[in-house]
């Protein structure tokens, strides 16, 4: 804790990570509420409180305006559709993320759900443990590879772009779709979702999960993707209509999907959990101990930083206009 950050007062929302919580606690004065309800605060800790963290707990319009001296939000992650980071903008309030440090973990996870969806090596897994091999003879070969396979991207950031470079080492050639093509980018890019679709037989979600992009992989682009197709989430479970998915895996319209993240988790729908075909994990695409360490000194770093030196680190669009507030 240092003389400028001492008596500042830091509200942590919800569950917070363990590391965060201790820096915290050991940087500022520290209040928690396990929910992002204003009610849950009195109006004199209301006004103490200057900065906010949290993980993955709302922190909605109501709770930011609640807070008459609140100048930043620290988002414990890459995503931050939790927050409403555009009233936090409107409001003079910054709200930072935590972007680069997981870049390389979620995407090495990208990769391993898509091999676990194509080869089924969990189910071959499981056939082994389960004494099959022993008893039945070998495990079925798998009708997919990625042999041959062409790959679209839906979000081609920073994640997106290293998911791309791994795909390129397997021999895979890689097509994009985002809202604008990427400068320097030299992917073949797609201006629709289901033009992408059309175009590869293998689709990796990594799209932030925001009012534009809900449902945005449903029943039409996965009829698009085709009965060789394997979708992948690595993204967000908004972006994905769960009942069409489902119904694509049941009736063959696409072969097979891998998913780390679901629309209302931890919640997932049974038709996915009934599903042979689709490799399910549970919104682990960052969960490495190195890589959740970085990510928490990233999150409180960008508060130190707000109070000791006027600026935040990793500043979200939204409010990359906001500055500190004087005096």
């Amino acid at each position: 804790m240092t003389e400028q950050t001492k008596p500042i007062t830091v509200l942590a929302v919800g569950a917070i990570n363990e590391h965060v919580l201790k820096r915290l606690k050991s940087e500022f004065a520290c209040v928690e509420i396990p929910a992002g309800n204003p009610s849950l605060l009195t109006p004199e800790s209301a006004g103490q409180v200057r900065g906010l963290s949290t993980m993955t707990t709302q922190v909605p319009a109501a709770l930011i305006d609640a807070l008459p001296n609140l100048e930043v939000i620290a988002n414990f992650g890459v995503g931050y559709d939790a927050v409403d980071a555009r009233h936090a903008g409107a409001k003079g309030v910054m709200v930072t993320n935590t972007p680069d440090v997981l870049t390389e973990e979620v995407a090495d996870t990208a990769i391993g759900i898509l091999i676990n969806a194509v080869r089924q090596l969990p189910a071959a897994e499981n056939y082994l443990r389960a004494g099959r091999w022993a008893k039945e003879g070998p495990f079925p070969l798998t009708p997919l590879t990625l042999r041959g396979r062409k790959a679209g991207i839906f979000g081609m950031g920073r994640i997106g772009l290293a998911i791309a470079r791994r795909l390129e080492a397997f021999g895979l050639p890689v097509a994009y779709h985002n809202r604008n093509p990427v400068a320097g980018v030299g992917y073949e890019y797609h201006e629709t979702l289901t033009g992408l679709a059309e175009a590869v037989d293998t689709l990796i979600s990594v799209a932030p999960g925001t009012a534009s992009t809900a449902k945005a992989v449903n029943a039409e682009v996965l009829r698009a993707l085709g009965s060789n197709g394997v979708f992948v989430n690595i993204g967000r479970g908004s972006t994905v209509d769960e009942a069409a998915l489902a119904a694509a895996l049941a009736n063959g319209t696409i072969a097979a999907a891998g998913l780390d993240v679901f629309a209302d988790e931890p919640r997932v729908s049974q038709a996915l959990l009934d599903a042979p075909n689709a490799s399910l994990v549970p919104h682990v695409g960052s969960a490495s101990v190195h890589t959740r360490l970085a990510m928490a000194d990233l999150c409180v770093d960008n508060l130190v930083s707000w109070f000791t030196r006027h600026r935040a680190i990793t500043p979200v669009p939204e409010t990359a206009h906001v500055a500190a507030r004087k005096g």
